[in-house]
């Protein structure tokens, strides 16, 4: 089933109950595989900082007692009832917040934003109402106006990103290794040790293996085996309760939290790092939202997950309150709860489940970075996209192999649940901090409430994940380093682009060529124009970039027609097709220079050659239709700010223009206008041809130039790139010039060109190269 079949285009109906059912169902599989494996290991990883449970069973009760009132506050209040309408159109996590605020408050740092892009029908804003407008306009205008401030709000999605991705190392680390853990009850002590690590390490190397192959052609099976591993758990957990202590239910008072810590001190604050295990996976109730609608997921879990975790957690105390002659933490874990005769198949079970838990976070990884580098966060990766129906099934082959490099590293280095427990604790705990404080603005600056609603989000939820996170961090030297060094690294990658990234375009705004100079050439730029379509890629959106002129001084000729191309990302998920392009005028009519803007959200797929190539000739003609109809003062302005007309993709321009496969027989589309045909250079497979209609209506000198476009686009497209060489400045401090020479160089060199370039012909395809003094 097709997990994207519900999106903002398509929405569902309150009456839609068997489509909301069908999504809650695909959920299971997809977003709680993570949340649903948490009982293998936490009540292991929270006895295992020497707290022994005696008689009295009040480590046990207080452990579970935290564990029901986190699963409640976190993950049903925090995220079912709040978080989860916090979305992007639709979309959800942590970049999905930062864009949120960013069109809001205006501190994206994209830097190419224009207001044309404000209008786009997935951009909503709503104004400040008057009885919030006292704190909230002064905390948004306290944003736009501070630097800093946006700077900070950066970082802080950053980390919250390089902790997502930490966990994707960690996250199949824990869960494969929690699953095998069950051999150690089937063979001695002294023999398990040796046998779990290769089998993990086995399991790894499969699971990442099989990433390139796409989760679609698999993720049917998710569903099943994750609701079939819930079953169990609820079912052992109803067994234990009724067969070993029902009165565990008395656990459930916030009573026997205090009684807890009252008699653990120290050692039971610092176990608070296992029992904040019972939340993992809560982030991708929000992360995954994108693939499913809110009301699918929040009944899942509320029906589903909620109280099957519930059971299995009160099952294993109520086991382990009647068994208090544990020698170690070795026989505290779940499988020890498990009747005997269950076990072998319970194993088989949980690795399934295990599997199943670690491809949701592994497949969240590659989203999220994949839209880090739309955003300009990350640098360019190779990106496939594994499904043709599914929009979010990607995958990236240098995360893949990076991540279960990690994740041997992780699993082979420590070699038991203890230390790994510690790290992917940490690096939880971090993101869902991250999001509070982010959500803290967005109640304040997009719903536009009062400022103590949001203090009282902050202070309730920040307080109960910062007593988790102050539990994890003490656990430094035991495992919990590593998320803080892998985010590090991650940090420094991101942040080290994203400047280098910002500099180079200061610089091409700074160094952009007048239109004055362009019209002190003439129409023929005081060179040979030659016959084709030149199309110049360029990351302005105004002005003609330094580039041309570069290329121009040292070339005596070029082509008949330009278009100066930029295709940028804007802070929404999806853009759509009839407003892909934003298409104007340079300089006067005779000399053929248009500039045509791509946009795409940061969730878009973008266009192969063929396809762009054909809308984007098809919009200049729509565009060249549409000016002559618009009797606005100014439509041929040649200042520094040219009018832009937004025109659509695909589907827009066929009113107008129309294009037929080369089996098509044109005497059908004759109609009542007589049409002129000219047919396009051959490509293999996608033959093309321009019909392009002559009505009565049209003016002689739009014919002309509708006429001369298609002869340059029989005559060939070239493309000219810019190939940049990034240099600090002579002056600029020692830092700058690492960052810059040595870092973002390294990075540029190394990462992947733009997607649309890089399906471009080479044959037709002239780099041209330039040093950026920055």
């Amino acid at each position: 089933m097709d997990v994207e079949a519900w999106n903002r285009h398509n929405p569902i109906k309150k009456e839609s109950w068997r489509t909301v059912l069908t999504l809650a169902y695909q959920s299971l599989g997809v977003v709680y595989g993570d949340l649903s494996i948490s009982p293998l290991y936490v009540f292991k990883s929270t006895f295992a900082e020497d707290i022994h449970h005696t008689e009295s069973n009040e480590e046990i009760f207080g452990a579970l007692s935290f564990i029901f009132w986190t699963l409640t506050i976190i993950p049903l209040l925090k995220y079912v009832f709040i978080v989860l309408r916090a979305d992007d159109n639709g979309e959800g996590g942590t970049f999905a917040l930062y864009t949120l605020l960013c069109r809001h408050a205006r501190v994206s740092t994209l830097p190419n934003g224009q207001l044309a892009d404000e209008e786009l029908y997935e951009y909503r804003k709503d104004e400040i109402p008057s009885d919030n407008k006292g704190y909230g306009m002064k905390l948004k205008s306290t944003l736009e106006k501070n630097k800093v401030l946006q700077r900070v709000l950066l970082i802080l999605t950053l980390i919250g990103t390089c902790m997502v991705i930490g966990d994707g190392v960690l996250t199949p680390a824990i869960n494969v290794f929690s699953a095998v853990s069950g051999l150690e009850l089937f063979m001695s002590r002294h023999h398990h040790q040796y046998v779990e690590v290769p089998v993990a390490c086995v399991i790894l190397v499969i699971l990442f293996f099989l990433q390139h192959y796409g989760t679609h052609r698999i993720g049917f099976l998710f569903a099943p085996i994750v609701i079939i591993w819930l079953f169990c758990i609820s079912t052992i957990g109803l067994y234990n309760i009724f067969h070993w202590n029902p009165l565990v239910f008395q656990a459930l008072s916030p009573h026997y939290m205090y009684k807890f810590l009252k008699k653990t001190q120290r050692q039971g604050w610092m176990s608070l790092g296992g029992i904040l295990l019972c939340i993992t996976g809560s982030e991708a109730m929000f992360a995954d939202l994108g693939h499913f609608s809110q009301l699918s997921i929040k009944i899942a879990f509320t029906f589903v997950v909620y109280p099957s975790l519930i059971l299995a957690y009160m099952g294993q105390a109520a086991y382990l309150s009647k068994h208090h002659n544990i020698a170690t933490d070795y026989n505290i874990g779940f499988y020890v709860s498990v009747p005997e005769k269950l076990r072998w198949p319970v194993l088989a079970i949980a690795i399934l489940a295990a599997v199943v838990g670690s491809q949701a976070i592994i497949t969240g990884t590659f989203s999220i970075i994949k839209q880090c580098s739309v955003l300009g966060c990350f640098p360019r990766v190779k990106i496939i996209h594994t499904s043709s129906k599914m929009h979010g099934q990607i995958y990236i082959p240098e995360i893949n192999w990076t991540l279960m490099l990690l994740c041997l590293a992780v699993t082979v280095g420590f070699r038991d649940t203890k230390h790994i427990s510690n790290a992917s604790g940490l690096a939880v705990i971090t993101v869902m901090l991250v999001t509070s404080c982010l959500m803290s603005l967005v109640i304040v600056l997009c719903w536009h409430k009062n400022i103590v609603l949001a203090l009282c989000f902050i202070l309730l939820f920040g307080s109960i994940e910062a007593l988790y996170f102050s539990a994890s961090l003490v656990k430094f030297l035991e495992g919990a380093w590593v998320p803080i060094a892998l985010s590090f690294i991650f940090m420094v990658i991101m942040y080290t682009w994203h400047y280098g990234t910002q500099l180079k375009y200061e610089f091409d705004v700074q160094n952009k060529v007048s239109i004055n100079w362009l019209l002190s050439l003439g129409p023929n730029l005081g060179i040979v124009r030659v016959r084709g379509i030149g199309l110049i890629h360029t990351e302005l959106v105004s002005g003609i970039p330094a580039i041309f002129s570069h290329f121009v001084t040292n070339l005596p000729a070029f082509h008949q027609v330009l278009v100066f191309l930029c295709v940028k990302s804007v802070p929404v998920p999806h853009v759509r097709p009839e407003e892909r392009f934003l298409v104007g005028r340079i300089g006067p009519k005779e000399y053929r220079f248009y500039r045509c803007i791509a946009r795409y959200g940061y969730r878009d797929i973008h266009l192969d050659d063929v396809e762009f190539e054909r809308d984007l000739v098809c919009s200049i003609m729509e565009f060249i239709r549409s000016e002559r109809q618009e009797s606005i003062t100014g439509s041929e302005d040649s200042g520094e700010d040219e009018k832009m007309t937004v025109v659509g993709a695909s589907s827009s321009y066929y009113m107008n223009t129309r294009m037929c496969e080369e089996d098509v027989d044109l005497s059908e589309m004759a109609g009542t206008s007589d049409l002129t045909e000219i047919e396009s250079p051959e490509i293999p497979m996608k033959k093309v041809r321009f019909v392009v209609p002559h009505s009565p209506e049209m003016d002689t000198s739009v014919g002309e130039e509708l006429q001369e476009l298609m002869e340059a686009r029989e005559s060939g497209i070239a493309f000219i790139l810019g190939h940049c060489y990034v240099r600090a400045k002579r002056d600029s401090s020692f830092i700058k010039k690492a960052v810059i020479n040595i870092g973002y160089d390294f990075l540029r060199r190394n990462s992947r060109g733009a997607t649309y370039a890089l399906s471009f012909p080479r044959a037709s395809t002239l780099e041209v190269g330039m040093i950026y003094h920055v």
